[in-house]
């Protein structure tokens, strides 16, 4: 008997279905000459440091470097410590019951790295020498788990992506430990959590919301002007912009109010063909379903892993927005399967010239871009709709024909100042027909197509005008506008950046060519988002990620850095993929990284910028006796027998220092807005001390509607 192990239940029974494997077992499933088990995600980890025989942050201690990392059955919290998760253990021992007593192993965990760790440690914590193979697909279809097994590879083909996954996962034990016990002893008080990924992208969430807040508006004036030509009229905008309407800006109003016309000094014409968009990798389909949708990565992930788990979708954690030429000759059959789809169908009909701007199999990692199977999805409802629906719209995209567009732009001059009119005519709308009208769009995003179509002329017919020739103005305009800074980060922008450590980048082919130094990987990047929420560095309002006051104080201290430094951090990753294809030994990156945990040791140990704390005299409700002390996370009684603590955090809000001064003094705020319930809805409400001191929500009395009286 052989036995399969895949990461997840839900994946074991597609596999034990398809090779006939139906006798239900405690922990596995058997028949047909296998038995199916899983892991439950990573059931084994690196143990902490009291397993080293070091408890308590003690900066004697720093920093902690295990010559050979401890492995442990995965750990649930138990009052202020840990114990063995229960079902860990007993999933531990039927697996380690069926590998002792096969004929052979055959590893079925998510083909990437994360799912090659979680089978490697359990192998290596079990102690077990059996040889194994590996069965590595791109879809949970029939059709792909019957070729994987066909056409198994030995498991040591794949040590090198084992290799990158034990470093990626010790690196981060190593960075994380340190900096976090280093910034809590330098605190003083509290445990204030750091780590490999999350700190620069909590550098990135404060800098840019600073950036905001401190950015200052300017107003500005900018000049135009209407020619017409027969019937019709036409706008150009001054190529300048001036910050002083008082002086120049208003005397070449009033010259261009008496002049006679402009002059064309320049007409370009050229017809362009725009590429379609790449197929969908995890984070291109994060960052949209967040735009459009308003959808957390987390979210869309796990969306996109339900899908794929019912055999919907290929794998959902690849990097790649390329398909290899074999994958190429599939997709014919794909585009047919969609003919008779309400919705898409029409699209698929017409497609019957593939466009190959996504085929390039060099391109492709460990997994191809994203695709649909060709299964019909009969049980999916909801938000799953919605993310297989942007799959299949993207994939008509990337095949469809490229956009062809007429673009002009005339430059004239009047009275020594410059003007542009442009003006775009799509000729074959090509892939930009595919979604033209199903975009969801929220207001902001409108106004800001409107704008831009503006801006680009779409739509504008240029006469056919020369070089040199007048027209005669009809009116002429000043028009104030207002710098603007740049938006805060969403989740969608944030996934951006961290896609490029930092670097900004429009083109989307040049962001995949930096794929390899972005901080954490596509499969990870949601779930330190999710880490930044759970510590409460940063909180969303509405689509915006705003840090908190613990956020910016933490990064207040490590922003200057190396922890807090994108670009160093974008080259481990960078480094994690060099091992991965056998470029790099681990033990040389494992020295890096120990030097670097050093290195921010120190650095963290010997900060003077400490959380700050401020004393007041405002007195305790509680016990009357002491004073309030504000910290960046709450406010406490000065006397450490009352205990009185009134949090910052609530409901996703963050509350000032004079909310929390009303709160002590009064017992009451005022109606505070931003407040976001567990259903995501924002509302608004006072806040209030119980008779134990704890804090709970007022609602504002709503008015009844009723008659009116005269």
């Amino acid at each position: 008997m052989k036995v399969i192990i895949a990461e997840k239940p839900s994946v074991a029974r597609e596999i034990a279905r398809v090779v006939r494997a139906t006798n239900r077992k405690e922990g596995y499933i058997e028949g047909g000459g296998y038995a199916v088990t899983w892991a439950l995600g990573h059931l084994i980890t690196a143990a902490m440091p009291e397993a080293y025989g070091i408890k308590g942050f003690r900066k004697e201690n720093l920093p902690i470097l295990p010559p050979v990392f401890t492995l442990i059955p995965r750990q649930i919290k138990e009052g202020k410590g840990y114990k063995a998760d229960a079902a860990a253990v007993a999933q531990l021992k039927v697996i380690e019951k069926l590998f002792r007593a096969c004929e052979g192993i055959i590893v079925a965990t998510d083909a990437g790295r994360e799912g090659e760790l979680i089978f490697r440690f359990i192998y290596e914590y079990l102690g077990i020498a059996k040889p194994f193979d590996r069965l590595w697909i791109s879809s949970l279809t029939d059709k792909a788990i019957k070729e994987g097994l066909a056409h198994l590879q030995s498991g040591a083909a794949y040590d090198n992506l084992y290799y990158a996954a034990r470093a990626r996962s010790e690196a981060d034990w190593l960075v994380g430990i340190n900096a976090t016990q280093a910034i809590s002893i330098a605190a003083g008080r509290g445990t204030y959590s750091l780590g490999r990924v999350q700190t620069p992208t909590l550098c990135m969430v404060c800098s840019r919301f600073l950036e905001n807040k401190k950015f200052e508006p300017q107003p500005f004036w900018q000049l135009s002007l209407s020619v017409k030509e027969g019937d019709e009229s036409f706008r150009f905008s001054s190529a300048d912009r001036w910050f002083d309407k008082t002086t120049e800006a208003t005397a070449l109003y009033e010259k261009l109010k008496q002049a006679p016309y402009a002059t064309v000094e320049t007409i370009v014409r050229k017809e362009t063909k725009q590429e379609p968009p790449l197929l969908y990798d995890l984070t291109t389909l994060q960052k949209e379903a967040n735009s459009r949708f308003g959808y957390s990565a987390e979210q869309t992930l796990s969306l996109a892993q339900k899908l794929y788990e019912k055999a919907y979708i290929t794998y959902p954690r690849t990097g790649s927005r390329y398909i290899p030429e074999d994958v190429f000759a599939e997709i014919p059959a794909l585009i047919a399967f969609l003919h008779d789809h309400p919705v898409w169908g029409v699209h698929a009909r017409r497609l019957t010239e593939l466009n190959a701007h996504s085929v390039d199999g060099k391109k492709v990692t460990d997994h191809h871009a994203l695709l649909i199977t060709g299964k019909k999805p009969i049980d999916i409802f909801g938000e799953e709709v919605v993310i297989y629906d942007m799959i299949v719209g993207r994939m008509l995209e990337a095949f469809s024909a490229r956009c062809v567009k007429d673009v002009s732009t005339v430059t004239a001059a009047c009275e020594d100042v410059k003007f542009i009119l442009k003006g775009e005519i799509i000729k074959e709308e090509g892939w930009r027909a595919i979604l033209k009208n199903s975009k969801k769009k929220d207001k902001e995003q409108l106004e800001a197509e409107e704008r831009e179509s503006r801006e680009n002329g779409e739509g504008i017919i240029i006469p056919q005008w020369e070089e040199g020739k007048q027209l005669p103005l009809c009116a002429c305009s000043l028009a104030q506008g207002t710098t603007k800074p740049k938006p805060l980060h969403t989740e969608s922008s944030l996934l951006a950046a961290m896609e490029t450590a930092g670097k900004e980048l429009e083109d989307e082919e040049l962001r995949a060519q930096l794929k390899d130094c972005g901080i954490g990987t596509p499969a990870t990047r949601a779930a330190v988002i999710e880490t930044l929420f759970a510590r409460e560095y940063m909180v969303r309002q509405k689509k915006s990620l705003v840090p908190t006051e613990k956020g910016l104080a933490v990064y207040s201290i490590v922003r200057e850095m190396k922890i807090g430094n994108a670009e160093m951090t974008g080259q481990w990753e960078a480094d994690l993929a060099r091992i991965e294809r056998g470029e790099l030994k681990e033990q040389e990156f494992r020295k890096d990284i120990e030097n670097y945990a050093t290195q921010i040791t120190d650095e963290l140990l010997s900060s003077k910028i400490l959380f700050p704390k401020k004393q007041s005299d405002i007195h305790c409700p509680k016990c009357g006796k002491g004073s309030l002390v504000f910290y960046p996370r709450c406010a406490k009684c000065s006397d450490a027998d009352c205990g009185l603590t009134l949090f910052r955090s609530v409901a996703g809000k963050s509350l000032t220092d004079e909310q929390l001064t009303q709160l002590a003094v009064n017992g009451e705020t005022g109606i505070i807005k931003g407040f976001t319930s567990k259903t995501g809805k924002s509302f608004e409400a006072s806040l209030s001390l119980d008779g134990e001191f704890k804090t709970v929500f007022i609602f504002p009395e709503r008015k009844k509607p009723g008659k009116s009286r005269r």
